[in-house]
């Protein structure tokens, strides 16, 4: 559905993405994941021909981008990092307009807004104003929206950012839907937990490089120690001097915090109950982890 080579972008003396190659198949989550000012934003902008390239190619459910980018958006579903639905229209009046953008007639617009307001958890929202709408129920509407034509792939950014847990599950569940019907996705995401659970595969972007891709939990075996221990408490100082480096195979001071990387945490956790004014965490490593490995832990801005 999606095959990108050898793609770069410059502005100025900055190459916001350098030389990226990505495959998306048909029927898969996707996730694109980086901190912020890794290139993100940048390539699905590419991606979807909104700007063209310095270099590469792009092919989008088989239709050359930028060239054909019109055609090829045709073929697209996009919900946006920001919600952009029309405040002075009602819920099914959004999913009218948004449908003849697409040139559908309105008959066939009709006939698919019983599904997807069911789909969006919004059949009783129907004639209700954008105004009257929580955040959960404008972000199921947007999901619902990029729907309306049917579209071959869906590009969805950070489609759960600044929504509750029960909010962040509908939308979950409402994508888990999408994914098991054979939709293909790419979806763009800062909750780790959210690309672990979704994504069948997933790419790390740093500095506009690809830096890692495969399946969550290939990732995880492949990139991080299988238990990490977090210690926390009065005397981590000297415990670290003392301890950590003959037990933890890698570890890294964070603030306050001793993140201990093992292979086995039983002598770290031994060691630990002979300092009572210490408190830990034993967990098992996770996506987060690699993630922070792999682009570091410095706040970007």
């Amino acid at each position: 559905m999606l095959r990108v080579r050898n793609l770069t972008k410059r502005y100025g003396d900055t190459e916001v993405v350098r030389g990226l190659d990505l495959d998306v198949r048909r029927g898969e989550c996707f996730g694109l994941l980086g901190p912020n000012g890794a290139g993100k934003t940048t390539t699905l902008r590419l991606l979807l021909g909104l700007i063209e390239p310095d270099s590469g190619s792009i092919e989008l459910a088989g239709i050359a981008v930028p060239e054909h980018a019109r055609e090829a958006r045709m073929k697209v579903g996009v919900v946006p990092q920001m919600d952009n639905l029309d405040p002075d229209f009602s819920v099914c009046e959004n999913l009218l307009a948004y449908g003849r953008y697409f040139g559908m007639e309105k008959s066939a617009i009709v006939a698919r807004v019983p599904m997807l307001l069911e789909f969006a958890g919004l059949a009783s929202k129907a004639d209700a104003k954008i105004a009257q709408l929580s955040g959960g129920m404008k972000r199921r509407l947007t999901l619902a929206r990029a729907l309306v034509h049917d579209p071959d792939i869906l590009f969805l950014d950070e489609p759960t950012t600044g929504l509750d847990p029960q909010a962040r599950h509908l939308i979950w569940q409402g994508l888990r839907r999408l994914i098991a019907d054979g939709k293909t996705i790419v979806l763009t995401t800062h909750f780790m937990d959210e690309a672990e659970r979704l994504t069948d595969r997933l790419a790390i972007l740093d500095h506009g490089r690809l830096v890692a891709e495969g399946a969550p939990r290939a990732l995880i075996e492949s990139q991080i120690e299988p238990a990490v221990v977090e210690v926390f408490g009065e005397g981590l100082a000297d415990w670290t001097q003392d301890h950590a480096p003959g037990l933890c195979q890698r570890f890294e001071n964070v603030g306050e915090t001793l993140f201990c990387y093992t292979p086995d945490a039983d002598a770290i956790i031994g060691s630990l109950k002979r300092a009572p004014t210490l408190r830990y965490l034993h967990r098992p490593s996770n996506l987060e982890d690699v993630f922070l490995k792999l682009t570091g832990r410095d706040l970007r801005d």
